[in-house]
């Protein structure tokens, strides 16, 4: 399956900042600090990116890491006001689990994840972190969880049948019909 190419030009972004952290190297002469920064964009719409800049200042760090950001949108498929279905995203030592919540339930999520979900645009959602809590691995987590998330209209039309046809639960066969 071919990743989809998004222009970040189509559409406006937001932009948030999750983490900027210090970094030393110790040398001879003494310690060289550098900074790290990890920025999510999304437009509320179901369009996501993540970028992780490094620089030795700090605003430098964070625009790069917004324009990596930009690069890497990724589309994410949203069912009224939450996601299709579960689904666990794990990146190195930290998993995240997302599940659907009914309408008005809100963002059920710590820092790192309601900064995704949120840009993603995604306003009813309970989530949990297992793991390591390092916030480039939960953020890099709770994006390959929602590359996962699959419509079951699609899911049909991939196994050639009608959505009547899938085993699915009767809470995400009411959301989608």
């Amino acid at each position: 399956m071919q990743k989809e190419k998004i222009d970040p030009n189509e559409f406006e972004l937001k932009e948030k900042v999750v983490h900027i952290r210090r970094v030393a190297k110790v040398t001879k002469g003494g310690k060289r600090f550098h900074f790290t920064a990890l920025a999510v964009v999304g437009n509320s719409g179901g369009i996501i990116g993540v970028g992780l800049g490094k620089s030795n200042e700090v605003p430098d760090a964070i625009r790069k890491a917004i324009e990596k950001a930009k690069k890497g949108l990724i589309r994410v498929p949203i069912q009224g006001s939450t996601i299709p279905h579960e689904v666990h995203g794990e990146h190195v030592s930290s998993s995240v689990m997302l599940m659907p919540a009914a309408p008005g339930t809100g963002v059920i999520a710590g820092g790192a994840v309601r900064a995704v979900v949120e840009l993603a645009g995604i306003h009813d959602i309970l989530s949990k972190v297992v793991g390591s809590t390092n916030p480039l691995n939960v953020v890099k987590a709770a994006i390959n969880g929602l590359t996962l998330l699959r419509m079951p209209e699609d899911v049909a039309r991939v196994r050639g049948k009608e959505l009547s046809e899938l085993d699915l639960p009767k809470s995400v066969l009411s959301r989608s019909l």
